[in-house]
C-alpha cells in the first residue's frame, strides 16, 4: 500500500476476533462484504483502526467502498484514497466520513468514475 496521509494503527484478524468477540470466519466475511476495508501489509491482512468507531465497523464505510469499486478502484486503491488527503474535501475521505459527511464523500467518489 502506498503512503497515506492519515496516521493509523492497524488491526489483524486475530485482533478483530478479540475486539468483536466473534470467530475469524465472521471477521473475514465482514471484509468480504465490505463492512471493513483491509489490505495486506507484509503479507498480513490488516484493517486500519480508523475504519472502526466505538469498536465496531464504521457504518458508512461499506457503501463508500462499494462506490469506489464501482468507480473501478482496486481494494488497495480504495483504501489508499480513503486514507489520503483530498483537496475537494479538505481532509481525508475517512476523516470526512467519521465527521458525518457521507453524502459529500460519496459525491466526490462518484465523480472519480467519470
Amino acid at each position: 500500500m502506498t503512503e497515506s496521509s492519515v496516521q493509523t494503527d492497524y488491526y489483524t484478524i486475530p485482533d478483530l476476533v478479540e475486539l468483536f468477540g466473534v470467530g475469524p470466519g465472521r471477521v473475514r466475511r465482514m471484509i468480504e462484504q465490505r463492512e471493513l476495508g483491509a489490505v495486506r501489509i507484509d503479507g498480513v491482512l490488516k484493517v486500519p483502526a480508523v475504519f472502526l468507531l466505538n469498536d465496531e465497523p464504521l457504518p458508512v464505510l461499506k457503501g463508500t467502498i462499494v462506490v469506489l469499486e464501482d468507480a473501478g478502484f482496486t481494494n488497495e486503491e480504495a483504501l489508499n484514497w480513503l486514507l489520503s488527503d483530498n483537496e475537494t474535501l479538505g481532509v481525508s475521505p475517512i476523516e470526512a466520513l467519521r465527521a458525518g459527511r457521507k453524502a459529500e464523500v460519496r459525491r466526490v467518489a462518484l465523480a472519480l468514475a467519470f
